[in-house]
């Protein structure tokens, strides 16, 4: 029996103890990089490329309402003369699943030319698109653009990697999977405190495609 309670004890402090650290450490993400976030295209300053983080896009080549968000922001940047190109950075993994095609194509129907447009089709994630950009497409000067719950880990791997990015917050409608959405953040908070403490290699290194 008292081993019972003790062990008991001993999850819920570890329990709590996990939780404290978790908040605590997305508090310090927060904290590190409030000074490079943006909400007000006003007041966000002008840099030559945006980057668009990719997100999911449907079997139709529709993009996914988040994905949405962000694309449309990149477009309200261009158009107001904050940015003069826009890196596009996703997850083509396979022949059947091509994140940064549907937003090129997204992009020319809403009358962005081709020449405005930087495809990265080995964005596989938030780390890989921050280090292509910087370490393969060579860009020094940015926006980065996506949701305020996603913004802050983008920067912090960015600003860990020696980049002086700023952020703008994509528009933001509420989403259905916003808990889920939210609750993977916080532990992908880890990944990225490893990734810049390591300095991890991408999947895919030295290659434009």
């Amino acid at each position: 029996m008292r081993f019972l309670k003790k062990s008991i004890l001993y999850t819920v402090i570890l329990i709590v103890l996990g939780i404290l650290i978790t908040l605590g450490l997305e508090a310090f993400i927060k904290q590190d990089i409030s000074s490079r976030m943006y909400a007000k295209i006003d007041e966000v300053p002008n840099a030559k490329t945006a980057i668009v983080l990719g997100a999911s896009v449907y079997s139709d080549g529709k993009l996914s309402p988040i994905l949405q968000d962000r694309v449309d922001t990149a477009i309200d940047l261009l158009k107001h003369h904050k940015v003069e190109e826009i890196l596009i950075s996703g997850d083509h993994s396979s022949d059947n699943y091509n994140e940064v095609d549907a937003i090129a194509n997204y992009l020319k129907k809403h009358g962005i030319s081709r020449d405005k447009l930087i495809l990265d089709h080995a964005g596989f994630d938030t780390y890989d698109s921050m280090y292509r950009a910087s370490k393969v497409f060579n860009i020094t000067d940015a926006i980065v653009i996506t949701q305020q719950f996603h913004l802050p880990r983008a920067l912090f791997i960015s600003k860990h990697l020696g980049l002086d990015y700023y952020g703008f917050e994509a528009k933001e409608r509420e989403f259905k999977i916003e808990n889920k959405i939210m609750k993977r953040e916080k532990l992908a908070n880890y990944k990225a405190l490893f990734e810049v403490i390591f300095q991890t290699k991408p999947k895919v290194l030295n290659k434009k495609i």
